[in-house]
């Protein structure tokens, strides 16, 4: 009778879970198909059926071409770029978070919250919209420093290729910044009380009780954080540099997904972009597995 409880009560369970398994095979796992494209030779509008087999022409074309390779090495230099930068300064929401809660001014910590976290729910084409406005050569800065006499000539921000690097990182941290220190002001919001009274107690400053016993209690959320960063190493986005590339900078700016894009919607290489995605994933795969393994390692658990 226990037993036929106990079935029956992770039967329900697992009710409930089922729409949200059968969401992930319909958009997760079904695309998936889609990596027959990368074995044919497909021009469409003819149909696949109709496509000739190719099988690893396309992932060979990938090594044997120096022209694609050139190119593979310039997106991957700048895939990494953009996602080095991300990653080294993923403490930044961390930091952020504490700065947040440290306001003892309640309405002003929330309308610094409100006001950082409202550019995530922004969509990029926006945040372009508002750098143009600002930064183009007819923009609002430009406009400031010609009546400053500082310039005679505007500054092309946003065709140069210089920094390109930086200042994506910049735009990206001003739209996530706010979001992504939510998970950490959790984290401090779970801190034991007895903690800050010991430390309180032992005379502790403000100063001393953030780095004792703040940090090392959101180490553990920072860490889980860091690691499905790097996992995600290679998924660095495409909305924010598909709106911001333009003929100038497009050789700095075009990371990997970009550059699958511009393969398929562009030169109309849709065979030659499938195999560069399929490998895109099998990468993301192995540096998950590998992150898994180094959490295992360094903390005794891992993240999957």
């Amino acid at each position: 009778m226990y037993k036929q409880t106990m079935r029956g009560a992770s039967f329900r369970k697992f009710l409930y879970i089922s729409p949200f398994m059968v969401l992930l095979a319909i958009f997760a796992y079904y695309p998936l198909y889609g990596w027959v494209y990368a074995f044919f030779d497909y021009m469409p509008p003819i149909p696949l059926s109709e496509s000739p087999f190719v099988g690893l022409q396309w992932f060979r074309s990938l090594v044997e071409n120096q022209v694609k390779i050139d190119q593979l090495l310039q997106v991957l230099k700048n895939t990494f770029g953009m996602s080095g930068l991300a990653l080294l300064f993923s403490w930044l929401p961390m930091m952020f978070a504490i700065f947040l809660t440290e306001i003892k001014a309640v309405r002003f910590r929330k309308f610094i919250q409100t006001v950082t976290t409202l550019p995530n729910f922004i969509s990029w084409v926006l945040v372009y919209s508002l750098a143009f406005s600002m930064f183009s050569s007819e923009g609002i800065v430009n406009g400031l420093l010609k009546q400053l006499g500082l310039i005679e000539s505007p500054f092309l921000f946003l065709q140069s290729s210089d920094h390109v690097w930086l200042t994506m990182w910049m735009w990206m941290t001003w739209k996530s910044l706010g979001w992504s220190a939510i998970l950490y002001i959790a984290a401090i919001m779970s801190i034991d009380d007895s903690l800050y009274e010991a430390a309180h107690v032992d005379g502790a400053t403000r100063m001393q009780v953030i780095r004792h016993v703040v940090i090392p209690s959101m180490l553990p959320t920072y860490f889980v954080l860091l690691m499905l960063q790097i996992a995600s190493f290679l998924n660095n986005g495409l909305e924010q540099y598909f709106v911001f590339q333009n003929a100038f900078n497009k050789d700095a700016i075009q990371v990997l997904d970009l550059y699958v894009y511009n393969l398929a919607m562009g030169g109309g290489s849709y065979s030659v972009s499938v195999a560069i995605s399929m490998l895109k994933s099998l990468i993301s795969v192995v540096l998950l597995f590998s992150v898994n393994g180094l959490s295992k390692l360094t903390r005794g658990e891992g993240i999957v």
